[in-house]
């Protein structure tokens, strides 16, 4: 992975206490030592900060997303694109909101009556594109653009989208990513909704007509379950929230189902392929990724994002979708700088959306992994998965992901990370960095 500044200013960045995550609320590392201050930020004690290793932040996944200007336009108006292509009536607007919160209710406490094919209701595919769809591009776009570029294809190639609705990955990588609108990709639109595919390609080629360059990719919809044949096997796999909707459709859990899940996706993958898996930052979709991520690693595909390295997953969300303690792995940034018109549309839903999260993996065989190199160079990547809290007397902590297992990284300046980040801590033993540890969690303690 190219290693690039993070040029982010410390000092600048206000601290908002209200977007703690709640899994990190309900369980805070007890204190452990006297707080130190780290060799950004020294005291005038300058033989004690000496003793802390040095770190600097390579990159993250959540950076303001540098979309260029026609991308930042759409999202911003998605709603009048979606009035361009499916417009509605003066009282069917008013009504809007309420249809809103009544389709959240169906994906979440009402979500054991919801019917399979509710996505070819007029009613709720216009609320669910008018809402769902715009949050999910504003969460996808955020996240593509800060991606790998080893991610995405870098040829012409066959692309398949699962559990597609209404293209939102397709359009959401159209935005994010300008280097794929050169290429000639043919897409497969897979799922059971007819209506939904149908709309979707409306909203995707209104969208890309706005740019200057040719639309070169091809849509070919198909309305079936996971697991529906495609006419040719796939070299760019990609699914978002689809893995939640099946689990939420039965009773067991995903260590009965994951085997099954990650043999059709072989099935339809060539010989050589990428793969982008995300779902919602719940403790059951996240579990789900973790097993996945189990079996790409077996097969020996190497790992994209977000993790930096290929070892056991130390918040792999055993048994936290049952209440448990438990960690598991998610992302999320705010959502302050979301499209106003889609603030107030939430706000009149009365959903308002202070953050937005996630759960993601993404492999390729293009590229062996080799795990035996991991934890052998003279740093220790640590990718940040919780949101800032507070440790006594005057620390700050984040938890973090690592070769090491699980870390936390523990400031003295407020606001020194973001979920998201990839830290990377110099030291002479990756293996072990730290001989202290939370007796809460079991987290390694790096003190920077």
């Amino acid at each position: 992975m190219k290693k690039t500044t993070d040029n982010r200013n410390f000092k600048t960045r206000p601290q908002k206490t209200s977007l703690k995550s709640p899994r990190m609320q309900a369980q805070k590392p007890e204190k452990t030592t006297t707080a130190r201050p780290c060799p950004q930020h020294a005291r005038t004690d300058k033989s004690r900060t000496n003793q802390r290793p040095e770190f600097s932040i390579i990159n993250s996944l959540f950076q303001q997303s540098p979309l260029d200007a026609d991308s930042k336009k759409v999202i911003d108006n998605f709603d009048e694109i979606i009035q361009g292509v499916r417009p509605l009536n003066s009282r069917q607007l008013q009504q809007l909101p309420e249809n809103i919160r009544n389709l959240s209710h169906q994906l979440t406490d009402q979500r054991a009556d919801r019917r399979l094919g509710y996505m070819n209701d007029n009613i709720q595919l216009s609320a669910y594109i008018r809402y769902y769809t715009w949050w999910n591009l504003v969460r996808l776009t955020r996240l593509f653009s800060n991606m790998p570029a080893s991610a995405f294809p870098s040829a012409d190639s066959v692309c398949l989208d699962l559990g597609s609705g209404p293209l939102t990955v397709v359009t959401a990588l159209w935005l994010a990513r300008p280097e794929l609108r050169k290429l000639n990709l043919t897409w497969y639109c897979l799922d059971v909704s007819a209506n939904s595919l149908s709309l979707g390609e409306d909203v995707f080629l209104s969208v890309s007509s706005r740019f200057s360059e040719n639309q070169n990719w091809k849509i070919i919809r198909v309305k079936g379950n996971f697991g529906t044949s495609i006419r040719q096997k796939a070299d760019f796999i990609t699914c978002a929230n689809m893995f939640n909707e099946l689990d939420q459709n039965m009773d067991m859990p995903p260590e009965f189902k994951t085997k099954k899940y990650y043999d059709q996706l072989k099935n339809y993958s060539a010989q050589s392929c990428r793969f982008i898996l995300i779902e919602p930052g719940v403790p059951k979709a996240s579990r789900t990724v973790s097993l996945l991520r189990e079996r790409f690693i077996k097969d020996k595909f190497k790992i994209l994002a977000p993790c930096p390295h290929a070892q056991d997953c130390p918040m792999n969300g055993f048994k936290a979708y049952t209440g448990s303690q438990n960690k598991w792995c998610n992302f999320a940034f705010s959502t302050e700088n979301s499209p106003s018109k889609l603030q107030k549309l939430s706000e009149r839903a009365k959903l308002p959306k202070e953050r937005a999260t996630l759960c993601f993996t993404a492999f390729s065989n293009f590229e062996k992994s080799d795990s035996a190199s991991e934890g052998e160079k003279p740093e220790l990547l640590c990718r940040v998965t919780s949101d800032e809290f507070t440790l006594p007397p005057n620390a700050f902590g984040h938890y973090a992901c690592s070769p090491a297992g699980l870390v936390l990284l523990k400031t003295f300046k407020p606001e020194a990370f973001k979920s998201g980040d990839l830290v990377s801590v110099k030291t002479k033993t990756p293996e072990s960095p730290s001989s202290k540890t939370d007796r809460k969690s079991g987290a390694l303690i790096i003190e920077l």
